[in-house]
């Protein structure tokens, strides 16, 4: 992705926790006897998605509520060692259809001394994987059968968090934007359905002229 030239400022966009939990229940996903399709209800919205495989789901509102959740019991896990957190990707974007798999953005004071942050999240359920992006951490929640949330560690001066902060406000703010990222995901998943990294790479050309764009702001 190219740098973003101007400080993108930092905001925690986390929204008002539900507690109960019958919210959290709602975040639940709910198998069909194929390891890759779902069976979603009205009463049941879900997050999940076997690794490697590519699904999009229709927006769905209940995803911020299974972010703020997730973001609930995280904290209660790393306490101050990260300094806020920010929901990213497709599922942050109302009316933008995603894979139903919630991406976290954990901003952290020093990457390189967040080996204990790593081990406290990998007890509480999440799996530190093994990534080519440089300059962050990268953790999976769930079996590799559903994986349902993302979660990655940067810095605050990181390219990484100013390049998913920039692309995911550049589609809050241009609805024909957002649509035509929409057509873009849909071509490639109906393409690349079993096929993640060609779909992730393929994608990566409409990112990083988006990203090109903001910077000449």
């Amino acid at each position: 992705m190219y740098p973003i030239r101007s400080r993108i400022a930092i905001r925690n966009t986390l929204p008002p926790v539900a507690t109960d939990t019958a919210g959290r229940n709602r975040c639940r996903k709910r198998f069909s006897p194929s390891p890759r399709r779902v069976t979603i209800s009205p009463e049941t919205p879900a997050v999940g998605l076997a690794r490697g495989t590519v699904e999009l789901e229709p927006h769905r509102d209940v995803w911020s509520e299974c972010y703020a959740a997730e973001i609930e019991r995280l904290e209660a896990v790393v306490g101050d060692r990260v300094l806020a957190f920010e929901h990213v990707g497709s599922t942050a974007v109302e009316g933008l259809p995603a894979k139903p798999i919630i991406d976290i953005l954990g901003i952290v004071p020093d990457l390189e001394e967040a080996d204990d942050l790593v081990a406290a999240l990998e007890s509480s359920g999440y799996e530190h994987r093994p990534d080519d992006i440089e300059g962050r951490h990268f953790l999976a929640k769930g079996p590799a059968s559903n994986r349902t949330h993302y979660l990655s560690l940067a810095t605050r001066e990181s390219a990484v968090v100013e390049n998913q902060l920039a692309f995911r406000d550049a589609l809050r703010a241009d609805p024909a934007l957002a649509q035509a990222y929409a057509d873009r995901k849909r071509t490639l998943t109906a393409r690349y359905p079993d096929d993640r990294a060609t779909y992730t790479a393929k994608k990566g050309a409409f990112v990083r002229a988006v990203l090109k764009d903001v910077a000449k702001e």
